[in-house]
Formats: C-alpha cells, sequence, structure tokens
C-alpha cells in the first residue's frame, strides 16, 4: 500500500486556500488553475480504475467549488495510486497548481 498523505495534505492545503482566497483572486487565475487541476486528477483517476474506458470530463461547477473539486479528485486519484513515484507526481502538479493560482 502507498502512502498517499503528501498527496491530501497538499490538496487539502491548496482547498482551504481557495475557499479563503477574495472573489477577486478566484476569478483572475484561482478557480481556474483549481478546475483545470481537479480535470486533471480527475482524468488519472479514471484511466487508472477503468483501462481503455474513455474519461469523463469533470463539469465546470462555478468558481466557488472549485475548491471542493479539487479536493475531490485528489481524494479520488489518491486511493487509486500505487506507486510512491505517482504520489510525488501528483504532489507536483497540485503545488504548481497552487502556484500559479496564487493562493
Amino acid at each position: 500500500m502507498v502512502d498517499t498523505t503528501p498527496l491530501t495534505r497538499a490538496v487539502d492545503h491548496f482547498a482551504d486556500r481557495l475557499r479563503a482566497a477574495p472573489q477577486s483572486r478566484l476569478q483572475r487565475s484561482g478557480a481556474g488553475e483549481a478546475l483545470g487541476l481537479a480535470r486533471e486528477l480527475a482524468r488519472w483517476a479514471q484511466v487508472l480504475e477503468a483501462p481503455g474506458v474513455e474519461p469523463r470530463e469533470m463539469p465546470d461547477a462555478g468558481m466557488f467549488a472549485a475548491a471542493d473539486q479539487v479536493a475531490v479528485a485528489a481524494h479520488d486519484l489518491a486511493l487509486v495510486l500505487r506507486d510512491e513515484g505517482d504520489v510525488e507526481v501528483a504532489v507536483a502538479k497540485v503545488l504548481a497548481a497552487q502556484k500559479r493560482a496564487g493562493v
């Protein structure tokens, strides 16, 4: 069993920062970065869970839902990751998105 704690901690921190961010920050970059990351992580999890099945795209539920969307996608991915290297890649993606979001 792979330890996905670094991923869940990183994404929980990012989601908390998004929830605390002002609307102007979410509009500028925060929500878009979070949604992009959520879609990427959700697609990754779906490919691992059901290889050969076309992944569904996470819908845009609005800027105020972006924090929850990225948290759910990352936690779903954490359940199916089986490699420490993949956990490191996922954490790097979260940290990069947080930096780009400016939160």
